[in-house]
């Protein structure tokens, strides 16, 4: 019982021991950019962000679930998450010992001849053989190191982090696949909204051109005047042909994202004049929210890997200590297993000491250090390029929205100039130039403005996705809808 008790003893001091660390301690690198406070308007905090507040459109969000079961880019992350869990857990397995437990039979064979020389005064002239059998089972564990200056424990918080990294990808992949789904969710919107309006046009041109033909029948009208009218209905033919293209691959586009075919619920009839599409954000963004950011937090863990990486690299140049042992019964016979005098055990301490390498341990540990300062300079990136992105995207949505209401006014003064033009032309005060110039401001107005929208929608989404997709990715928070 005394030698049970000092085996446990002994277990129990190697794991107290496996304590200490070398990691040099982690602090955040500052943040080489400073985000401006901006003036606050009605809209959505950037605390409060979640797809579903940012995009209200029920067949939007149909669409966004769909594309987060079935994308398969977003799978190939969640996967490589699970294989990062993994190998953090087989790298965390090394702080504890594998004991196992084993049962073995020995036999051996030996001439009496041999067994008869070995022993003193023995003589080779013995004949026949020997043989002797030995039985041993027990529990025990072999090559347990033990962390007395915390390299296995270092390599373990390394895998760690980059476990956290891999989760942050992940999110990151996920905000990502949301602000492209959407994206091409507006752009089939806006490529019908398009079609909708070439449709429009054509009719009327076509009607102008048939009221054209038959003045030119009259006498009252040119032969030029009837070519003019014939271009603007082929060239609306045209127009129409380009967006029924661009409609189909558009589609196939949003399909491929979505990783299923598009449900048969879904209507795009309306185009970019459905309710509640996409909704408003406040501008006062304050700065933490960068550091927030998916890909953001997932630089920062790869370099709290980096510095794990230094401790390891500097527990090389120290004793490395290897603890073998077993606990069990041993006999010469089967029987004789767990009799009262048959307990065994073994207890085998190895210690390495570093003396010489020829430089492998320093060109290690110099190799750590470089890759955290490289970490360094990929997180502080990180946070420029997120400061970029926030910056551009709040920049271009004042303008966007000028932009917006001067397209508007555009078309309003387009309608008007083409009807007085038309009216002019059908009562014989201008020749058909007019008209036709007439038109082509209008169609060409009409286009720009819902390219204008799509630009103005795209951006929010870019916001979305700049601002690391907020903090909650489900919340349910009433706000207000960009028009």
């Amino acid at each position: 019982m005394q030698y049970r008790h000092r085996f446990i003893a002994i277990f129990l001091g190697t794991m107290t021991f496996s304590a200490c660390t070398l990691e040099p301690k982690y602090i955040r690198p500052d943040a080489p950019v400073a985000m401006p406070e901006r003036n606050v308007v009605q809209g959505m905090s950037a605390e409060d962000l979640g797809w579903r507040a940012f995009f209200p459109d029920s067949q939007l969000q149909q669409l966004i679930t769909l594309a987060l079961a079935n994308n398969r880019d977003l799978r190939v992350a969640a996967l490589n998450v699970a294989a990062a869990q993994a190998r953090y857990r087989i790298q965390r397995a090394d702080l504890f010992p594998t004991i196992a437990a084993s049962t073995t039979e020995q036999a051996e064979r030996l001439p009496l001849s041999v067994l008869a020389a070995s022993l003193p005064g023995g003589s080779t002239s013995a004949q026949g053989d020997f043989v002797s059998r030995s039985y041993t089972a027990g529990i025990g564990f072999t090559n347990f190191e033990l962390d007395l200056f915390g390299r296995i424990r270092s390599l373990d918080h390394a895998d760690l982090q980059q476990y956290f990294s891999f989760e942050e990808t992940r999110r990151s992949a996920q905000i990502a696949l949301v602000a492209e789904v959407a994206n091409g969710y507006l752009a089939v919107l806006a490529d019908q909204t398009l079609l909708d309006i070439t449709r429009q046009t054509l009719r009327n041109q076509s009607d102008s051109y048939e009221l054209t033909r038959k003045l030119f029948e009259r006498g009252t009208a040119s032969e030029l005047a009837l070519r003019q009218a014939e271009s603007t209905v082929d060239t609306a033919r045209a127009n129409l042909a380009q967006y029924f293209r661009e409609l189909a691959q558009d589609r196939d586009a949003l399909q491929l994202l979505l990783g299923a075919p598009v449900p048969e619920g879904i209507d795009f009839s309306a185009g970019l004049d459905r309710p509640d599409v996409v909704s408003a954000v406040e501008e006062a963004i304050p700065s933490d929210v960068l550091v927030k950011r998916p890909d953001v937090l997932a630089a920062e863990h790869v370099l709290k890997a980096a510095n794990a990486d230094i401790g390891a690299a500097r527990a090389a140049f120290f004793p490395a200590i290897e603890l073998t042992g077993s606990l069990g019964s041993a006999s010469t016979e089967l029987s004789g297993l767990f009799k009262r005098d048959s307990l065994a055990w073994t207890f085998a301490p190895q210690i390495s000491v570093p003396l010489f390498a020829g430089g492998a341990n320093e060109a290690n540990l110099e190799a750590a250090k470089v890759a955290r300062q490289t970490a360094v300079a990929q997180y502080e990136k990180a946070i420029q390029i997120a400061f970029r992105e926030v910056a551009d995207a709040l920049a271009a949505r004042g303008y966007l929205d000028e932009q917006l209401a001067a397209q508007q006014a555009l078309v309003s003064a387009s309608q008007n100039a083409h009807r007085l033009a038309q009216m002019r032309f059908r009562g014989g005060v201008d020749n058909y130039l007019s008209e036709l110039d007439a038109q082509r401001s209008l169609y060409g107005a009409q286009q720009q403005l819902q390219i204008v929208r799509l630009q103005r929608f795209e951006n929010l989404v870019t916001l979305y996705k700049a601002l690391g997709g907020g903090l909650r990715e489900n919340t349910a928070s009433k706000v207000p809808v960009a028009g």
